[in-house]
């Protein structure tokens, strides 16, 4: 019984702690409208036809890795299990994985991406996307290496209880993602440009003081290069805080959607929403991992050798996958607290549909997925619940 007591308390334990950060207060309970009201039916149909076809490739591509990994997990070469210099042939075989799992669904991943050049979302070149798909091959390949180097060394140091000490490694590695990754690997595949003065940066400025927040660098990105889509995030911690803004954003939207979108991320400041992200994964990562450790005993007898590594990447894929699952509904809440902070600030609920309405369009989304879409996938609300948030302060 210990793997499914395991698994349900792992499922507990995330949805408490959805429970315990999830935003209470300052939320607009959105309006009901239809789709129908803001969007065209050819706009809906196009949208519907595009998405939902990419989900079933996402789902190929999921179901391709899901099988290459359970078949390595049950049979494992031979030579994963030889040699004297354990760790280093863990960290080979993590790298090795890494390669794999990106050929087996790379085909999938060209029809993906064929599919939204026919739409006009991806303005990329073959040659660009290749060197991209290269740059990022090689990044996952580092860190699959020294994670499972490190995976590897817990299990042989700790064989019964790994999973404590990998809940510790896990949160610091988050935060230490969180901190380095704005300003080491997103500079790998896009240019970021700091705001110059102008309108832009003195409505962000001025927006930030009336929040009460410091908002830290405020950063423009060239996705013009790979993308037609709009949008902007906050990201980073301490000293790399920035809120960084699409070029297209820019480029196609007017001032007052600019605003609203440049409150939204300020929301997720003074909220503090990055941190408290950090904070979820610390108090969901030893019931997962102990989650994944039960299910890799399942899945393969090797212990403390690289033949278990492909065992436990199918556990953490699972396990993180249903996590992820129960913390779309946190994630869900947190965007509409963020939507409904940007309406009080700007006061421009008119804009704020014209926004969604523009976003939704622009990045072909349907405005109104189904709802086992939303429940099993979405980490925002979708446009006509965001839209109806608007309705309801506008009355």
């Amino acid at each position: 019984m210990r793997l499914p007591v395991a698994l349900v308390a792992a499922a507990v334990v995330a949805e408490a702690a959805v429970v315990a950060l999830r935003p209470r207060a300052a939320v607009i309970q959105p309006a009901r409208v239809s789709a129908g009201s803001y969007f065209t039916a050819e706009q809906i149909a196009r949208a519907r036809d595009f998405r939902r076809p990419q989900l079933a490739l996402y789902a190929g591509q999921l179901a391709l890795e899901g099988a290459l990994l359970l078949v390595l997990a049950r049979r494992p070469p031979r030579l994963l299990s030889a040699g004297r210099h354990q760790i280093v042939a863990g960290a080979a075989t993590g790298a090795a994985l890494s390669v794999a799992l990106t050929v087996v669904t790379l085909p999938l991943g060209a029809v993906l991406r064929q599919r939204a050049v026919e739409v006009g979302l991806v303005t990329q070149s073959w040659s660009g996307w290749g060197w991209d798909l290269v740059k990022s091959g090689v990044i996952s390949a580092t860190l699959a290496a020294g994670g499972s180097a490190l995976l590897l060394g817990l299990m042989r140091r700790f064989p019964r209880h790994w999973w404590a000490p990998a809940s510790g490694l896990a949160v610091l590695v988050g935060a230490a993602f969180l901190y380095a990754g704005p300003v080491i690997l997103d500079p790998v595949f896009n240019r970021f440009e700091r705001l110059p003065p102008g309108q832009t940066r003195s409505d962000v400025l001025d927006l930030a003081r009336d929040a009460g927040v410091r908002v830290g660098q405020i950063y423009e990105v060239d996705a013009s290069r790979r993308t037609t889509a709009a949008n902007a995030y906050v990201t980073g911690l301490g000293s790399t805080k920035r809120v960084v803004l699409y070029d297209t954003l820019l480029e196609h939207f007017s001032r007052d959607e600019v605003r609203l979108v440049v409150a939204h991320e300020l929301a997720h400041v003074h909220y503090r929403d990055v941190p408290r992200g950090l904070l979820y994964l610390a108090l969901v990562a030893p019931a997962a991992l102990l989650a994944v450790q039960r299910l890799t005993e399942r899945l393969s007898p090797a212990r403390g050798t690289p033949a278990v590594l492909p065992a436990a990447a199918l556990s953490l894929a699972l396990v993180s996958g249903a996590v992820g699952i129960v913390s779309n509904q946190l994630s869900r809440r947190v965007e509409q607290r963020a939507d409904s902070f940007s309406l009080r600030l700007t006061r421009a609920p008119q804009p704020f549909i014209a926004f969604e309405r523009g976003i939704t369009v622009r990045n072909v989304v349907e405005p109104d997925p189904p709802g086992w879409v939303v429940a099993l996938l979405a980490t925002h609300p979708p446009a006509v619940e965001r839209i109806g948030a608007a309705v309801a302060y506008e009355r």
